[in-house]
Parts: structure tokens; sequence; C-alpha cells
């Protein structure tokens, strides 16, 4: 098992090849989740991931004749940049397998920083064993995404910079997927402080290290897509869970809806990108999942490497569900004008329409009416009514959807 002196030695390792991210405090996340919170921003990294501490960490222990071999890993992304960059830093060749539908930033990133990238399958796990395939096939060393002494130990740096960072800090909150970065932080922060909590985050699609630690095993989940798809690990790594099961307190589940809340809400509260994983850890603290009301927290950002498509997607439902975009449907008489009036009505509420759809032929709506859908960007849910008051004001029946 990963001792506290394997932390410390991957801190003296890798000390000049990572960086050090900040622990920035939130005063408005703290309002919001009644705590006093702080973020350790490993989304500032380099690869935009804590994921390349523990890359870097095994890299620098391979002797001359494994380096000269070259690595290989499998990974859905971040994992997969942090071994391509600090491969091709020291000097070896990396080949990368991954899902085939890894999100494109992070296969573009990951060619980038110099990995010889393959795609193959449809999850983790057929990437994972085409990676062995390989592996024996060139005789190359593969590098474990978490179920790794050496990648346990770097990701556990972050615990000691934390410690040094805020020494008073009552709890630290990390998403969990396979279990690397949980297992480091938490042999890190309790072997040197015990009273301080480590609380784990996982998706409730993909809760593993839960199920693991519930069953008293690391246990296999059926296949499940999410937007965390950095955490998105179908079994906890049976070494990861050895670690979790002694030293980490409590394991909080979210959901995809949370987790979208809590990206938008580092988006626009901190002007901060983070992927659904790196987000995880908020979501539990906005949605009072763990006992830390009052206490002094440091949620791990752990990443930001999130497509742009999809962020796109996240920040409007976002909105939907803030009450921030609506949509309106009501029915109007089919005469010149009458559009207009509503488009007047609405403006007049001070609300924008930025869609609408005028709907004759597939309506219910009687032959001298038809439907109109209305989509309005408002600044709540009390200002969408107002909007809503004033339509019905004017004589229009409005539903909300």
């Amino acid at each position: 098992m990963i001792r506290f002196e394997d932390v410390e030695r991957a801190r003296a390792r890798i000390g000049q090849s990572v960086f050090l991210s900040p622990c920035a405090y939130s005063d408005m996340l703290s309002k919001e989740t009644g705590t006093k919170c702080w973020l350790k921003l490993e989304n500032l990294q380099m690869t935009g991931s804590f994921k390349e501490r523990g890359a870097c960490n095994k890299l620098m222990t391979l002797d001359a004749s494994e380096r000269a071999r070259g690595v290989i890993c499998a990974s859905a992304g971040n994992h997969a940049q942090g071994v391509a960059y600090h491969a091709t830093r020291l000097g070896m060749s990396a080949t990368i397998v991954m899902p085939e539908a890894t999100p494109l930033t992070k296969v573009n990133a990951t060619a980038r920083f110099g990995g010889k990238i393959v795609l193959h399958g449809a999850s983790y796990d057929e990437a994972f064993e085409e990676a062995k395939r390989i592996e024996a096939a060139e005789n190359r060393v593969f590098v474990h995404a978490f179920n790794d002494e050496q990648v346990m130990a770097g990701q556990g740096t972050i615990g000691l910079e934390l410690l040094e960072q805020n020494p008073y800090l009552d709890a630290i909150v990390v998403a969990i997927g396979g279990g690397g970065l949980a297992a480091g932080v938490a042999v890190a922060v309790k072997e040197t402080n015990p009273k301080i909590k480590v609380y784990g985050v996982q998706v409730n699609s993909h809760a593993s290290m839960k199920r693991a630690i519930e069953a008293g095993a690391p246990v296999t989940l059926p296949p499940a897509r999410t937007l965390a798809e950095g955490i998105a690990v179908r079994r906890a790594g049976d070494k990861t869970f050895d670690v979790v099961r002694k030293y980490v307190d409590d394991i909080a589940v979210v959901d995809e809806e949370e987790i979208a809340e809590a990206i938008l809400a580092l988006l626009e509260r901190e002007k901060t990108v983070a992927e659904g994983a790196g987000a995880a850890p908020l979501a539990a603290l906005l949605h009072r999942r763990l006992p830390v009301e009052g206490k002094r927290v440091a949620v791990v950002v752990c990443g930001g490497n999130i497509d742009m498509h999809l962020m796109s997607r996240v920040i409007e439902r976002g909105l939907v569900k803030s009450g921030r975009m609506v949509k309106m449907r009501l029915k109007i008489p089919d005469v010149a004008g009458s559009l207009a009036r509503v488009a007047n009505l609405v403006a007049q509420a001070r609300s924008n329409i930025v869609q609408i759809n005028h709907e004759r032929t597939f309506s219910d709506a009687a032959l001298n009416e038809t439907d109109v859908e209305i989509v309005l960007e408002t600044r709540g849910f009390d200002h969408a009514q107002e909007v809503k008051d004033l339509l019905e004001a004017s004589g229009y029946g409005v539903t909300i959807r």
C-alpha cells in the first residue's frame, strides 16, 4: 500500500516539472455552499488536469531500459495528455489508446503534446484491452491511469500542497473515478493531520468506488454515458480501493444536472473553466451532500478539459435550470400584427426573444389561431412570471415549459 514517504519522494521528484496550483478563496461560493470554500485549481496545469502529476512521477521512476522501450496507456483524455506531455519532455515515445467517443479537444491536445493516438472501442474498458494488447506486442511499459502506487503518490502531492497553502482546513473534497487522486491526497493528508476529513465525490452512473466500499471489494458497473467522462470508471482499482477504504471518510454521489450546474457556477462566479469531473466536488457542496456546513473546505477542481460544444450545451441547460432561459407556449389570432404585438409585450417586460416557432399545420389550435413557442432570456423565475402575467393580462393563455 502507498505510504506517506512515497508522496514525499514524489514531491521532491516532480516539484520542478509540475505547476504549484493556487488555492484560491471564493467568497461567492462560500456563501452559496454554506462553507468557507477554497478552490485548488488543478485545471491550470499545463495539460489542464491533475493527472500529469501521477504520470510525471511514474515516468521519472523508470530506468534507462524501460524508457528506451517507450510507454503506453489507455485514457479518456487527461491521463493521456499527462503521459504524452511528460514522456515527450523526458525523451520517451508514448502511444495513447483512447475510446472512439473521446472529446475532440482531448484527442487534439494529446496529439499536440507528442503522443501517438490510437482510437479504439466504445468505452475505456475496450481501450484498455487494446492498450494491453499493444503493450505485449511492442514490449512497451504500461502506465495505468490510477491503479499504480507511483501514480497515486504523484497525485498525492496535491495534498501536501494544500497542507502548506491552508493548514487550517477542516475538509478536502475530491472527485473519484478509479481512485488515484483520492487515495494519494488522503494518504498525504491523513498521515499528517488525521483530523482533516477527506471526502470523495462520484457521478451516480459511475459510483464504482462507493459500490466497492459497500460490497467490500471492487465491483464492475454496467456501461453508461456521462458528461463527467474523466471519472467514468466502471470498476475501482484494487490498489486504490484499499487506500480509499482506509483513509477516505465518505463518498457522495451527484447527478448530471447537478454537475452541469456546478460547471456553470464555476464559470460564472469564478471565471474558471471546469470539466464535469472537475466540477463534481463543488456539485456535492452546492447540494449539501456532505457534512461540511460552516467548515473550512478545499475543493479540488481537478480538470478543465471540456469540449466547447458540450460547454455551450451545459451553459444553456444551466440557464434553463436557473430560470434565466424559459420557453413559453401561447395561442394567438392568425392575423397580421399578432406576432408583433406579442413581441412588443415581451419587450415591455424587459425580456428578450432568442427563438420563436410559429406553428399552423401541426397544431390543435382553432383554424383562426396559431401556436407560438418563444424562448426568452429572463433574469430568473420571478422575471419569467412577470412576463407570463403581462401576456395573460393581455388576453393570451400562456404555459411555461
